[in-house]
């Protein structure tokens, strides 16, 4: 019996834990799950109405036949998890920032294991003194995402993508600010931003991009609503050549994996949790020149009990040279042979096999 507590949702955690159980329900193994809020499979490819039986199912076992005393798999952000359903609790979380809280190392104290997508969040606990820390990679999601044969653009522009939701921490201000005055209203070029924040109103993000842009306009920069399912943000992420991937600090960092996973090029900083799946083969790496506090007043606050420290930070113009240096990758090939490599190197079986111990 496998022993899970896991987020099935729409977010990043969720968009794991639904492709951890559908591999394990295409495995036919028997689990019970203990699911952390509602679930909800809207936003996923596939529509099965067995696997949702399955789930059900499975929710209804943990209700009535799970013990303290056995081992449970969890996913999900340290704060939180030191409310637990086992003595035993085995956690797969993510990690940004550099300092961990007295309260983070107490809930790593009272986890039988704590494993990070990052070998840098690894190094950093085991820095504190915390011992029982282990890393393991996250995976490539079949399920969701595919290479499409579509034709986007009647032109031949080169397209970059920037992703992950607006906040400081992914300097999405900084990248936006550099591109708009190198590339801006340059028909060659395009940048396809998919940024959007649900724990900011629509009307502060226009704002705080506003600003990022000195209150320009430019034609050849388009923001994205939200995407609702998978099958669009798969079509998105196709319709890019090149991914932008600079976030200060990331776990792992999955649309831009993706990107590349799904043979595309990419410009990536080459610092936490992104150094476990890129490198100079697969992608222009820029080196971070310092760090910054990761501070905003909206996610991360200075005293909190959870989430202190600082985010690498790069220079403008590195940034630049790399976008130039990604355009000509594009124009050789619009194919990241490389990249795609990454599918077969972080598959779901790789990923079950090394956590094969904890769950």
């Amino acid at each position: 019996m496998i022993n899970l507590n896991l987020p099935i949702n729409a977010v990043s955690f969720g968009q794991v834990s639904t492709a951890v159980l559908k591999h394990l329900y295409d495995l036919n193994k028997d689990i019970s799950l203990f699911p952390i809020g509602n679930i909800d499979l809207s936003t996923q490819s596939f529509q099965d109405e067995n696997f949702v039986k399955w789930i059900n199912q499975s929710v209804q076992k943990a209700n009535e036949s799970f013990s303290r005393k056995e081992k449970i798999f969890k996913l999900w952000h340290l704060n939180g998890s030191l409310q637990s359903y086992s003595d035993r609790q085995n956690l797969l979380s993510f990690y940004e920032l550099d300092n961990p809280t007295k309260t983070e190392l107490n809930i790593v104290k009272n986890s039988e294991n704590i494993l990070f997508s990052s070998k840098y969040s690894v190094e950093i606990f085991k820095s504190f003194g915390a011992k029982n820390i282990k890393y393991v990679p996250l995976f490539f999601d079949k399920f969701n995402f595919s290479q499409s044969s579509k034709k986007y653009f009647t032109d031949n522009r080169i397209t970059f993508n920037l992703v992950g939701k607006l906040e400081k921490r992914k300097h999405h201000g900084k990248i936006l600010n550099a591109w708009a005055k190198k590339f801006g209203n340059n028909k060659k070029y395009f940048l396809q931003c998919s940024i959007f924040n649900h724990f900011i109103k629509p009307e502060d993000q226009t704002r705080i991009i506003g600003s990022f842009l000195e209150g320009k306009v430019y034609f050849n920069i388009q923001f994205l609503n939200f995407m609702p399912n998978n099958i669009m943000y798969n079509d998105y992420l196709n319709s890019g050549d090149i991914v932008i991937g600079m976030s200060g600090g990331e776990g792992w960092g999955l649309p831009e994996f993706t990107s590349l996973a799904l043979g595309k090029h990419g410009i990536i900083l080459d610092a936490h949790g992104y150094k476990g799946w890129a490198n100079k083969e697969n992608s222009i790496l820029v080196e971070p020149t310092s760090k910054v506090d990761a501070y905003d007043g909206i996610f991360f606050h200075k005293g909190s009990e959870y989430n202190q420290g600082q985010i690498f930070d790069f220079d403008a113009d590195d940034f630049i040279s790399a976008c130039e240096l990604a355009i000509k990758k594009v124009e050789d090939s619009r194919v990241n042979i490389n990249g795609l490599k990454l599918q077969e190197e972080f598959s779901i079986n790789t990923f079950l096999s090394n956590i094969e111990n904890y769950i």
